[in-house]
């Protein structure tokens, strides 16, 4: 008998018939997450309702040494829900309830498969909202924010996922419940949800997420403001925040995302801007009122052409649909496209923008340039056509260059889309051995076996990977020869 057919005897008996997907055809449904370009069928799929069912799927997985994945709605953009072959998919997204929500607390408690965008729904009756807000929010799972410590446009005032999150229920590598943190805002002791957010699920799975509210500002004002290049609109960004604002979000598209977005959504955005500025301020009326005059000065200065004020919630909501569409716009005018993900300081908005101008052309393909203009965070969408012989090898090399443009910058190869199985490879390249080794300690310290999520994060072969299967009870260090290090 395999492993597989192991674990599936083990929890077949506890889990209702639809629960248990074998059928190869379904299992190819779960092939891949948002970066299609990895693809690996999973041995097994097990869709589970419950901490108790993932509880008994990790158990039996630990006892017949077989690997496992959760995914939750499969929308990252790193392959970090990208399956194992030999392994169990553990598929979290019918684990869709908001638990409680509780104003005087400014908390609440939901599952990992709430769609991060409905918890805002529900808030918002108390006075509330979840304050993350990927551009995916409306199909994103709170437990894939967890995992991939997941910002959006409003990270700039607001911080990132590991900022909202309070507590955790963790189903650990061997199968155990433990609960971690609470409501309290924070608890002595080792920071372990600081360790767990974004730890992209390789120590274990969380199945239930206690989350800060945050009380809906009185008064929200989106602007769009037109600039004739990147440039002019990058020194705007600087001067803005150098004069004291936060804004609630600063977001920066260039032409090629504009013309998509357009072709996409009819956003309306400036016509001929070789760039546009998403600006939104919050916070009490006359605050907003004066920033408000003071952001447009300050983008006046830099040669903003039309200056656009949302007046209502359906113009805001259109100026932000622009944006928000920009990822599966592009799919309009170009086959297909590679999502990259770096940091860079945001002073040097400019010169990095025309250093992948060149990469682009170097490489002979084209790049639209989306990011949050505010921290830093760049999203450039290598378009390119996988029909065509060579083309994909030279985006992945245009990708590759642009995140070691940002290293050269002072910058990090991931803001908020995690490393998964794509940017494994370029962790060399930001840490030293010795420090991957450290973090490799402390993914031994969750999971020993390598079970959960492998392969991810870290490069291979050395120590920071999957290290060779076990074969007769050894800890998996001594089989890769680093024991001395425990």
């Amino acid at each position: 008998m395999s492993r597989i057919d192991s674990v599936l005897t083990r929890i077949e008996p506890h889990l209702p018939p639809k629960a248990i997907v074998t059928d190869e055809n379904e299992r190819k449904t779960y092939e891949c997450d948002g970066l299609a370009v990895h693809r690996t069928v999973p041995a097994l799929v097990i869709r589970v309702t419950s901490t108790a069912e993932v509880a008994l799927t990790v158990r039996a997985c630990h006892e017949f040494d077989v690997p496992f994945v959760a995914r939750g709605s499969g929308t990252g953009l790193s392959g970090g829900a990208q399956p194992h072959a030999e392994g169990v998919l553990i598929v979290m997204s019918t684990m869709r309830d908001i638990l409680d929500i509780d104003p005087l607390a400014q908390r609440a408690i939901v599952q990992p498969g709430v769609i991060n965008l409905t918890l805002s729904d529900e808030a918002n009756p108390h006075g509330y909202y979840f304050a993350p807000d990927p551009s995916s929010q409306s199909v994103c799972s709170i437990g894939g924010n967890v995992a991939e410590n997941s910002g959006g446009a409003h990270c700039l005032k607001y911080g990132f996922t590991t900022n909202h999150v309070t507590g955790l229920t963790l189903v650990t590598a061997q199968g155990d419940i433990v609960e971690i943190g609470g409501q309290a805002p924070e608890y002595p002791g080792y920071d372990l949800l600081g360790v767990l957010c974004g730890s992209e699920g390789t120590l274990g799975i969380v199945t239930e997420v206690t989350v800060r509210l945050t009380r809906l500002p009185e008064a929200v004002e989106t602007l769009l403001i037109g600039f004739e290049s990147t440039d002019a609109a990058g020194e705007a960004v600087s001067d803005i925040i150098s004069a004291g604002i936060m804004p609630a979000a600063i977001e920066m598209m260039d032409a090629l995302a504009i013309e998509a977005a357009e072709k996409a959504v009819a956003c309306n955005y400036p016509d001929g801007a070789g760039a546009v500025l998403v600006v939104e301020l919050d916070g009490p009326a006359i605050d907003v009122d004066l920033e408000r005059e003071t952001v447009i000065a300050r983008a006046k200065d830099h040669g903003a052409g039309e200056v656009r004020v949302a007046v209502d919630d359906v113009e805001r909501g259109l100026i932000w649909k622009g944006r928000k569409s920009a990822f599966a716009a592009v799919g309009r005018i170009s086959p297909d496209y590679i999502v990259q993900d770096g940091v860079i300081p945001r002073s040097r908005l400019g010169p990095v923008l025309a250093s992948i101008s060149t990469i682009a052309e170097e490489c002979g393909v084209r790049v639209a340039n989306v990011f949050h203009a505010g921290d830093g965070n760049l999203h450039p969408l290598v378009l390119f056509d996988g029909s065509v012989e060579g083309q994909t090898e030279l985006a992945e090399t245009a990708s590759g260059r642009i995140l070691d443009l940002c290293l050269s910058e002072g910058g990090s190869i991931t803001g908020e889309h995690g490393v998964g199985s794509d940017k494994a490879k370029f962790m060399p390249r930001m840490f030293t051995h010795e420090d991957l080794d450290t973090m490799q300690i402390l993914r031994c310290a969750f999971d020993p076996d390598y079970l959960s999520n492998p392969g991810k994060i870290f490069p291979t072969p050395r120590l920071c990977g999957e290290p060779p299967r076990r074969t007769s009870g050894e800890h998996p260090l001594q089989a890769a020869g680093k024991a001395e290090l425990f």
